[in-house]
């Protein structure tokens, strides 16, 4: 491994000069180490600021309890997306010049940031000691290159082509509706996305209400996840090809880039998704105000009939009672789609862990992100669309045939809407324990050696016999016989896979980074107006008005930045591909 010979290289001269020290900054001298203590005797609590979080205060349940048991160490989660969202915390807390003690952020624009200002440290001494990392020590590699140290380790790893999705069964993104509703109406044929919109508003009128009583919608959105734009606007693009970056559209194998406010774009098409079915009553009122949890909720007690993701509708619907009943949320087929998915990242994903410069004990944080490598550490943490199957031994074991399968305990949990978790692994909700990170550090579909299949359960061929049902059944005989989204999807070559390629986007300058926050504001108000507006005439009135403020405040100018970006972005999709081509 190329770092690890430069690192120990570094060391050798180093302590030939007598001189040993940490580079990190503000951190103590540390000198390399080959192996982590078996046990830490003090109790600590370290600040984890977590771009991705979206629980704010000290983990809880059988996660804590697994960390605590292993490291002496508790988590206390400092997460923007809870504290009002976009950078407010962020800017707060590295004006401040503490960041948190374990960082997850993003490569590039961001960790370049935060190692510029010396927020996060060099971890070089403990690269060494981290044993479980070392199978990915090309990624970290990667990461690291042209730094003068190891300032951060990647997520999401594999040793999957980066032109292999990387999703698994499901893909990312999908519209996933209330299957049993959708047979109900006769599986009516969807040419295309607005095709939908008649279907679901016939679903809406057969069903106005859930078994709770309260009202249903095809629709209903969240502001929380808002950043460059209105992010339940973006996620239709995705079934076309397109992922965001800043303000620009791009399509996965390069062959398109739009910006957003370009009245023809992805972006626009979809916002005017929302005004039509808003105008027939599709949407739910309360998306304005509501949260991500609450719109779970409603997902959960069947209010809502549409899911961009199979990780929100599926996960919060498809219960093995409500499967067992031949209801659920499954993909239905617009003819036109074309999937984006993620290619399995060669070098890791886009966030990050970095230890924070001020961290008082480094090296125990080094060791909990080893951890996360490791066989235990994939099944124990996860993101919320990850499928990670949880500690063995409590969700699952090896059963006497030597296979993975889920515990009865697991099946409560995953197929039965959740679980109590028993005292001795942390009691409390399984749900409430579940690492509040929201990041892997594996790759779920990656496989584990100990068993030869993937960390994902949904994987397993216990876990795909015991979960046939009326409802999967019966989308599987209606979509020719296939047993996964994915496995339609590549059948029918409606999936486009952007290749792997680990890109970071530069750090916006002080300047763009003003004109972005002064633009994107406008951007998600206005988008949210349109969305609501009472006519065609008025919605029409506050696009163009979009447009001309936009413009006015610089808007052009970063989407200059943000398209040579994508096309950069693109260039490295066609360089790791080639690079793995054989």
């Amino acid at each position: 491994m190329k770092l690890r010979k430069k690192v120990s290289l570094a060391l050798v001269t180093l302590l030939a000069a007598g001189s040993l020290a940490s580079c990190s900054a503000g951190g103590a001298e540390q000198g390399a180490i080959d192996e982590f203590p078996e046990k830490w005797d003090k109790e600590i609590t370290i600040d984890v600021f977590d771009g991705l979080a979206n629980y704010m205060g000290i983990q809880q349940g059988w996660f804590a309890k697994i960390v605590e048991d292993k490291f002496n160490m508790k988590l206390n989660i400092i997460a923007p997306n809870v504290a009002g969202g976009g950078d407010t915390l962020y800017n707060t807390r590295v004006a401040a010049g503490d960041l948190g003690d374990l960082i997850i952020t993003d490569k590039g624009e961001k960790l370049d940031e935060l190692i510029e200002g010396g927020l996060v440290q060099d971890s070089s001494n403990y690269v060494g000691a981290m044993d479980n990392l070392a199978e990915f020590d090309a990624a970290v590699d990667k990461l690291n290159d042209g730094k003068d140290g190891v300032y951060g380790f990647p997520s999401s790893v594999s040793s999957l082509k980066p032109t292999e999705p990387s999703e698994g069964l499901n893909p990312t993104f999908g519209p996933y509706v209330r299957w049993d509703y959708y047979k109900e109406a006769g599986y009516p044929q969807i040419s295309t996305l607005e095709d939908l919109l008649p279907v679901l508003a016939d679903m809406q009128a057969a069903h106005p209400t859930a078994d709770n009583g309260q009202p249903t919608y095809a629709f209903s959105l969240f502001k929380d996840w808002d950043g460059n734009m209105m992010v339940t606007a973006k996620q239709p693009a995705c079934f076309y090809g397109y992922d965001e970056m800043g303000f620009v559209l791009a399509k996965a194998d390069g062959s398109d880039y739009q910006s957003i406010l370009d009245p023809d774009s992805e972006y626009m098409r979809n916002l005017k998704l929302y005004f039509d079915a808003n105008q027939l009553g599709l949407v739910d009122p309360e998306s304005t105000t509501q949260n991500y949890d609450t719109l779970f909720s409603k997902f959960q007690n069947g209010q809502v009939l549409f899911s961009w993701w199979p990780w929100l509708g599926q996960s919060a619907y498809n219960t093995e009672e409500n499967m067992a009943a031949g209801k659920g949320f499954e993909m239905v087929p617009l003819e036109d789609q074309n999937i984006f998915s993620y290619g399995a990242e060669a070098y890791g994903g886009k966030p990050v862990f970095a230890i924070g410069s001020k961290a008082e004990d480094p090296e125990r944080i080094a060791a909990f992100i080893d951890w996360l490598y490791s066989a235990e550490g994939a099944y124990a943490n996860s993101s919320q669309t990850g499928a990670s199957a949880g500690p063995q031994g409590l969700t699952w074991d090896v059963n006497d045939a030597g296979e993975p399968e889920l515990t009865d305990f697991g099946s409560q949990v995953f197929l039965e809407g959740g679980a109590t978790v028993p005292e001795e692994w942390g009691g409390g909700d399984y749900a409430d324990g579940v690492s509040a990170l929201n990041l892997n550090a594996v790759l779920p579909i990656e496989v584990d050696t100990e068993t030869g299949l993937p960390y994902s359960y949904t994987f397993w061929p216990t876990y795909q016999a015991s979960i046939a049902n009326p409802l999967t059944e019966d989308w599987s005989a209606k979509m020719g016989g296939v047993t996964s989204t994915m496995e339609y999807l590549q059948t029918n070559d409606q999936v486009l896979v952007a290749p792997g390629a680990s890109y970071a986007a530069p750090a916006d300058s002080s300047e763009i980074e003003t004109l972005r926050n002064q633009v994107k504001e406008i951007i998600k108000q206005l988008s949210w107006q349109m969305v609501f507006a009472d006519s065609e005439a008025q919605f029409e009135s506050l696009r163009d008005e979009l447009i001309e403020t936009a413009n006015g405040l610089g808007y052009e100018q970063v989407l200059e930045f943000d398209m040579d970006n994508a096309k950069s972005q693109n260039d490295a999709r066609v360089a790791v591909t080639e690079e793995f081509a054989g």
